[in-house]
């Protein structure tokens, strides 16, 4: 990282020299020019390269399901709101078209103003199963964010994957380009058979088609992975992470599942609000209280009497009567019954989550012993072909081993970067499968 600072500090100072002076100093340091491109490129990939927290963070940000699911809490809310509110009041006006005659004058028209007030309590009780209900949905845009990253890290672990690939076989290439210079020298000093370079030619001919098999690979896990960040599918997945293995685990990972997964915390809310329910059916077969007024325009009588054309003004109180119990009884009902729906949901899912742990938890042990074992493989893979190349410079035997030891050796590095991709994936989903990261 020094390196490097140093290298941009150098590009920045250079940047501001007049191309005269520049081809002065070029010509007393041949290298320097070089240098610059160099410095340049660490800029450029510095500039650049993200890491998988970035890409998770971006993913969060612009993820269409993410925001609908957001936005589907977000109309939930406002159904917490709706339910603090009263019946709307209602205003009535009655014209006479035949006036009522009364002692102080003929009734002309009729103005009435209701009020109605549910049940004490009964906007209370509607209040708590809504935001029980915003709650489970928030739960629910938590499981969706969760899924999501999940996804967008089951996407990236496998271009990392590619990535390793491409390097090894690169690598193998310039081993074989190595060996196959080390044949053709032997073959006109006359140690050698031409047959040995013809071997080595075929090797480096199935690796260049390697190479250009896992490049083609690269695109359809690219744009899956751009559009889990709502991007252009062009777009290159530049990275600065590796495939290496991780540490142990030693968490309570049972007691973490039952705290921290939200969708388990959210059929818990539904449960909750089923049993709000029944309260509120409860308070719903409570009879209603109003209170209102009645205004009436009264016209002139002819007759010359006390309070003469005087209006009048009556206030009324009312009262529903719920005689019609059966559906009181229904609504009770169907919250009893959705209450023990979600107790039977919620066991079903807490079993089917620690089957689901326990498995995840078997295939890091797997990977783990997998890639310590392809370590011990590789390293005694790397021995031989170190012990035979070494025979072959002196007596020339063994070539087709020493292919063949090479051959070997790419296979475990491939199988290990493989199994460090299942790793991670496994880890990924353990992390959406607790509900949070390890």
């Amino acid at each position: 990282m020094r390196g490097t600072n140093v290298g941009a500090d150098l590009c920045v100072r250079q940047k501001h020299k007049v191309n005269r002076q520049f081809r002065a100093d070029t010509q007393v340091c041949p290298y320097r020019k070089l240098l610059l491109s160099v410095c340049f490129l660490l800029m450029t990939w510095n500039a650049s390269a993200q890491t998988l927290d970035d890409y998770v963070q971006e993913a969060l940000e612009h993820n269409p399901s993410l925001e609908a699911s957001y936005k589907s809490f977000e109309a939930s809310m406002q159904r917490v709101a709706q339910a603090k509110g009263f019946p709307d009041p209602v205003l009535g006006f009655g014209y006479f078209i035949s006036p009522v005659e009364t002692r102080v004058g003929p009734q002309r028209a009729k103005f009435s103003l209701n009020q109605m007030f549910p049940w004490f309590g009964t906007l209370s009780a509607k209040r708590d199963v809504m935001a029980l209900r915003a709650e489970a949905d928030y739960q629910r845009f938590l499981d969706d964010r969760n899924m999501v990253v999940f996804k967008v890290k089951g996407a990236y672990y496998p271009l990392l994957e590619l990535d390793e690939k491409i390097e090894w076989q690169q690598e193998n290439l310039q081993l074989l380009t190595t060996y196959r210079e080390m044949a053709l020298s032997r073959f006109r000093n006359g140690q050698g058979t031409m047959v040995d370079v013809l071997r080595v030619d075929m090797s480096i001919d199935d690796t260049k088609i390697e190479i250009t098999l896992l490049e083609q690979q690269k695109w359809p896990l690219q744009v899956q992975f751009n559009r889990l960040l709502n991007r252009s599918d062009s777009l290159e997945i530049m990275h600065s992470d590796s495939l290496v293995m991780g540490d142990s685990l030693s968490l309570g990972l049972r007691d973490s599942l039952i705290a921290q997964n939200p969708a388990l915390e959210r059929i818990e809310l539904m449960r909750q609000s089923a049993i709000a329910q029944k309260t509120l059916a409860r308070k719903q077969g409570m009879p209603q209280l109003g209170v209102g007024v009645d205004y009436v325009i009264v016209g002139k009588n002819e007759m010359d009497v006390p309070d003469n054309g005087q209006d009048v003004l009556m206030p009324m109180a009312t009262i529903s009567l719920p005689v019609f119990r059966g559906k009181y009884k229904a609504m009770s009902a169907e919250a009893e019954l959705m209450e023990q729906s979600f107790e039977a949901s919620k066991l079903a899912m807490e079993n089917s989550l620690v089957v689901d742990v326990e498995s995840v938890l078997y295939e890091l042990e797997r990977s783990r012993q997998t890639v310590a074992l392809y370590d011990e493989q590789i390293g005694r893979t790397k021995q031989a072909v170190t012990l035979l190349i070494s025979s072959y410079s002196t007596s020339g035997n063994d070539f087709v081993e020493v292919l063949r030891m090479q051959k070997q050796a790419i296979k475990y590095e491939l199988a290990k970067a493989t199994e460090l991709k299942k790793y991670w994936v496994a880890m990924a989903k353990l992390e959406y499968l607790i509900g949070e990261p390890l």
